[in-house]
């Protein structure tokens, strides 16, 4: 087996992973660049077979459904086989209707954890990790009489993070290549942790208790673990979440009952009025309908401010100024905090700040520790490590055993 790394040697996202053996390929996720411009034009990376069809190019897998891991989906040609799982397909779909340029890609095998999936030469083993995407995997791929361990993004501090734990105790066995994202480096001390999603609910909680009005929490409506977080920290202080008829849908994509929902008692929709347009120039008033149950409307967020917390997006500002609700709000940052730094969020903070909305950063990170990743990699025990996802993968050999750094686009033999 063979292996090319077009994008990740040196940077976090936009990942591309291709296997080769007995003259047939495999893509592990397909991902657009962090840094890519919005409207900037898209150039796929040198695999024959994703921008028009080949049959030597058998697939692609996707270990998690972050637009740096399939982004490029989008411009490769209709044809390619996808690999991934019934979650990230449910929630890729339902969010295409709200986001222009995410595809509603169609799953030709789901990934199911521990479940081996035979295609062409290859033999791939999903491995269901703890990370801020929901169904996310790690993946052990054999072909030719090798075995290599893709980590995919993983951490131990979410809601799933006993996952980690089973994989540290129970790791795939002989590996010749570990291929290990090192997100954090550069970001955290050698020896520091990130907050646990636990912690973070300890903070909203406090939060929400001392806000007088309606709390906003600026989260991304696809990191589930967030909102669970949210959720039971509004619930901790007797209020309601209200959620979007975006983030309603992502919560109902699950298909998990445990996980919040528009039907449960402390869980209700407020639709915008830029949703409110959308689904009526699409006639797709079943998605309404389905979580109608607990729908709220501007005057019942004005009556009682102090009654919600609202998982916030930009889009929801100018209905809720128009609502006169913002009378002692308060706003948390939940997400990374280099999206501060953009012009759009910036305009958004200055539109809160002349609301006297306050306003505080609470988050933590998708991606593990570096502590963490000494144990996963002690426990994979590699025959070679290589380090992919992370801006870093010069620091490796000082931290981990067995390393050897790769270029983008080099091929290598595992």
């Amino acid at each position: 087996m063979r292996v090319r790394i077009h994008r990740g040697t040196r940077e976090i996202g936009g990942t591309v992973v291709e296997l080769e053996a007995e003259g047939q390929r495999l893509l592990l996720d397909c991902g657009l660049p962090l840094d890519a411009a919005p409207d900037a034009p898209v150039v796929l990376p040198d695999v024959p077979g994703l921008g028009s069809p080949d049959p030597s190019l058998l697939g692609v897998v996707l270990s998690h459904g972050h637009r740096d891991h399939w982004g490029l989906l989008g411009h490769a040609h209709g044809a390619l086989p996808v690999f991934m799982g019934a979650g990230t397909e449910r929630i890729l779909a339902a969010a295409s209707f709200f986001i222009r340029d995410v595809p509603a890609l169609k799953a030709d095998a789901h990934l199911e954890d521990g479940h081996s999936l035979s295609i062409g030469p290859f033999t791939v083993t999903p491995h269901l990790v703890d990370h801020s995407a929901f169904d996310a995997y790690a993946l052990t791929v054999e072909a030719g009489g090798r075995r290599l361990f893709y980590s995919g993004d993983i951490r131990s501090h979410g809601r799933k993070g006993a996952l980690f734990e089973r994989l540290i105790a129970r790791p795939p066995k002989g590996i010749d290549v570990m291929l290990m994202e090192g997100s954090s480096l550069g970001r955290l001390d050698e020896d520091a942790r990130f907050p646990t999603e636990t912690e973070i609910e300890a903070e909203l909680t406090e939060v929400i208790r001392r806000t007088p009005g309606m709390v906003l929490v600026a989260a991304s409506a696809q990191n589930i673990d967030r909102v669970v977080t949210i959720f039971r920290a509004a619930k901790r202080n007797g209020r309601t979440l209200v959620v979007d008829l975006y983030a309603a849908e992502m919560l109902h994509a699950t298909a998990n009952s445990s996980i919040p929902q528009t039907s449960w008692q402390q869980v209700a929709l407020f639709t915008p009025w830029h949703q409110r347009v959308k689904v009526k120039k699409a006639e797709r008033f079943d998605l309404i309908d389905r979580h109608k149950a607990g729908r709220l409307f501007p005057e019942d967020l004005a009556a009682h401010p102090e009654r919600y917390v609202v998982l916030f997006r930009a889009s929801l500002l100018d209905d809720l100024v128009k609502a006169g609700c913002l009378n002692g709000a308060h706003a948390v940052w939940s997400q990374w905090a280099g999206y501060l730094k953009d012009e759009k969020t910036a305009a958004l903070l200055a539109a809160m700040k002349a609301q006297s909305v306050g306003f505080e950063v609470i988050h933590t990170s998708g991606h593990a520790s570096i502590p963490d990743l000494k144990r996963l990699a002690g426990a994979i025990a590699p025959r070679a490590l290589v380090p992919i996802h992370t801006f870093e993968a010069d620091r490796f050999p000082s931290l981990f055993e067995n390393v050897v750094v790769r270029r983008d686009g080099e091929w290598w033999e595992v």
